[in-house]
């Protein structure tokens, strides 16, 4: 994503991290039933990836704190990891057909590999603010405690949906719109987390 270019529709303006999934016309009846199978081995997957994510961002926030800069390698790999988390997340959720695809572009900009799918990131790289990454993991708190609140919500929204797929083939708008604003928010809030941006996570689900 062109950083100087506006974010999608409904999007918070200029924030460097967005996701956005096209809702399919049609779900084939049965992949309620099946994608939560079909999609373990990239939970394996990004389990891995998580764990290398988790140790990068630890070191980017040493880097951070004495230097001011992230390095672009330790925020593409942080971005692959936020990346394949979503995409493994919004198959999972049978919110697309196609099976997500076993590659790792580390590039802020979405390759575009899945269709239907795409999260890009504009990563802050110069002139950090080293006070409030210093602080992260304690400013972060109150964006987690209503991801938690919210992330109850999801669960009784995605029974709801599993059983609007099985029987009509097709999300219904209100669920898909809940269900995707909880993901997108939970990317801006990865992405502060993880510390691809300084710019603290809106509390919204646009």
């Amino acid at each position: 994503m062109d950083p100087a270019s506006p974010p999608p529709p409904g999007q918070p303006a200029g924030y460097p991290a967005v996701l956005e999934i096209d809702r399919p016309e049609h779900v084939a009846n049965w992949r309620p039933l099946v994608h939560w199978l079909l999609v373990i081995p990239h939970w394996i997957v990004l389990y891995v990836l998580g764990i290398v994510a988790e140790l990068l961002s630890i070191a980017g926030w040493f880097i951070i704190v004495f230097t001011g800069k992230l390095p672009d390698g330790l925020a593409n790999i942080i971005a692959l990891y936020i990346r394949y988390s979503n995409r493994t997340l919004a198959y999972s959720y049978f919110m697309r057909e196609e099976y997500p695809p076993f590659t790792f572009e580390d590039t802020p900009a979405d390759p575009g590999s899945y269709p239907g799918v795409r999260v890009d990131f504009a990563p802050e790289l110069e002139d950090r603010n080293r006070l409030t990454v210093g602080f992260r993991f304690i400013l972060v708190i109150p964006q987690v405690i209503v991801l938690a609140l919210l992330a109850i919500v999801v669960m009784f929204a995605m029974i709801g949906a599993f059983f609007a797929v099985l029987f009509t083939g097709r999300w219904p708008q209100g669920l898909w719109t809940f269900v995707l604003g909880f993901m997108r928010w939970s990317t801006r809030v990865n992405a502060y987390y993880m510390l691809l941006t300084d710019r603290y996570p809106p509390f919204s689900m646009e």
